[in-house]
């Protein structure tokens, strides 16, 4: 289901559409495959998860031009009649190969392949972009922070933070897939089936003579749904006083309740909380923190022992934080030659790293004998000539940037193909999962790395290599590109 933003295919960028004319006009709307990629991991990560492949598919189905859309481009004064009458009739009619959304994913491998006429492969890349790089974004920014948090719940309270109503619900729909519990964005929650979770304002409290009363008028409402927040006036002194007194009445019901901490110092003041609510028999009442936390916060206060049961996170994690972007690129990997083959292409680069690897390809995750992941290999995927990657045979696999370095392994464990094909001549081949599967394929791909690629500073860094085949057709074409100048 799409995150709100708009379903018009005006969603792009300018130059895709000055390009499709010049393709249109020079009768160059030949076969090509353009893969997604990313170039580095967000956060200093030592993983990023891979978001968006439902929206995206969504909108690639609904991805067209409207007679206002048409008029408009006309209006411009760049577009030729019958190139608008083309786009009038557009419709996505190529296939989408890619890894199943949920996917822990690393630099330099294709998380997404589309094969089509260059134009609807050109036309798509800007809207591809924004909705891979933004929801993995979220989706990576909250793989860590429930990973900060161990056992106890991530809660997703950043709407009124987001960038705007589609920035809100993408981060809402990535977030949940990333690990956390529910959100606070009501929408989101009828929109994605996802839990939504709240408490209350200062606000309400502020609104009745008393904190006591303010709480007990909650709890009356509400009752199995009670956290109480504790720090309008004084966390110690009053707040979690009245708290007891109303959560006790409670708890005489059989009820259980909470507190939250939303300012302060969220360590001292929990483990005050905790032994408050302790000496009051209120063993089962949690505790819940907000205020601006990040997954460095989270990890200090868990490594420290404070007594959290639960953690609402809102601006660091619907925004990225520290991290404005995911740094995902749409390169041109193969198109038809003058005698209509298919053949590989290359973005050559002074700087090695952004030499994009030529040719239509597949991504091949290795385990080991324990079904730990060991490293993904990006291996020519020619059906004349399958380049594919077998358990029990010993590999020479090379450095993604074409150079000296490389590694041997044998696979002991299972070697399987991560893209799949979701969309072929423009219609859903691939069942769409829902949500909670998502989230629980993050969960279990996670446990199939090890804690070195996990951790949150200085990160092992995981292998991503390139076959012989793959690495000898770089060299080939960036061969033949130098012996040109």
């Amino acid at each position: 289901m799409s995150c709100g933003a708009e379903d018009s295919a005006l969603f792009t960028d300018f130059y895709s559409l000055t390009m499709a004319q010049g393709y249109w006009k020079k009768a160059m709307n030949c076969r090509a495959v353009f893969e997604m990629f990313f170039r580095r991991q967000p956060f200093r990560s030592g993983f990023s998860i891979f978001a968006g492949l439902q929206t995206l598919i969504e909108r690639l189905k609904s991805f067209s031009f409207g007679a206002d859309d048409i008029r408009y481009l006309k209006e411009l004064g760049v577009f030729e009649d019958g190139f608008l009458e083309y786009l009038a009739s557009f419709r996505f009619s190529g296939s989408l190969w890619a890894m199943d959304e949920g996917t822990v994913v690393f630099p330099n491998e294709p998380l997404v392949r589309v094969e089509g006429g260059l134009i609807e492969c050109q036309l798509i890349e800007g809207m591809l972009l924004n909705t891979i790089n933004f929801q993995s974004l979220i989706a990576t920014k909250t793989a860590r922070i429930c990973l900060a948090a161990g056992k106890s719940s991530v809660m997703e309270f950043g709407l009124r933070r987001a960038q705007g109503t589609d920035g809100a619900l993408s981060a809402s729909r990535a977030a949940f897939i990333g690990g956390v519990s529910g959100t606070s964005n009501v929408l989101a929650g009828k929109r994605f089936n996802i839990p939504v979770l709240g408490t209350m304002a200062h606000s309400w409290i502020m609104a009745w003579p008393s904190e006591e009363e303010a709480f007990a008028a909650y709890a009356n409402l509400y009752p199995d749904r009670v956290i109480f927040l504790i720090d309008t006036y004084d966390t110690l002194k009053s707040g979690i006083v009245n708290a007891i007194k109303v959560g006790k009445s409670l708890a005489a019901q059989g009820r259980k309740f909470g507190v939250r901490l939303d300012s302060g110092d969220i360590h001292y003041l929990s483990m005050e909380v905790r032994n408050k609510l302790d000496e009051a028999g209120l063993h089962d009442a949690g505790i819940s923190v907000s205020n601006d936390l990040d997954e460095s916060i989270i990890k200090t206060l868990t490594d420290a022992g404070a007594p959290i049961d639960s953690w609402g996170v809102g601006t660091q994690l619907v925004t990225g934080g520290t991290q404005s972007a995911f740094t995902g690129v749409y390169k041109l990997a193969a198109s038809d030659d003058r005698a209509g083959n298919l053949a590989a292409r290359i973005k050559f680069s002074d700087n090695p790293e952004k030499t994009t690897n030529p040719g239509v390809k597949q991504v091949w995750r290795i385990t080991d004998a324990q079904g730990m992941c060991v490293a993904d290999v990006l291996a020519l995927e020619d059906p004349a000539q399958p380049d594919n990657i077998e358990p029990g045979k010993t590999y020479s696999f090379r450095h993604p940037s074409g150079d000296y370095r490389r590694f041997s392994h044998t696979i002991e464990g299972s070697a399987r193909p991560l893209l799949t094909r979701h969309l072929h001549n423009g219609e859903q081949t691939a069942p769409t999962p829902a949500l909670p599967q998502i989230r629980e394929k993050v969960r279990q791909e996670l446990d199939t790395f090890d804690q070195s690629y996990k951790r949150l500073l200085n990160p092992h860094l995981y292998k991503v290599s390139i076959t012989e085949r793959l690495q000898a057709l770089k060299i080939e074409l960036i061969k033949n590109y130098l012996g040109d100048l």
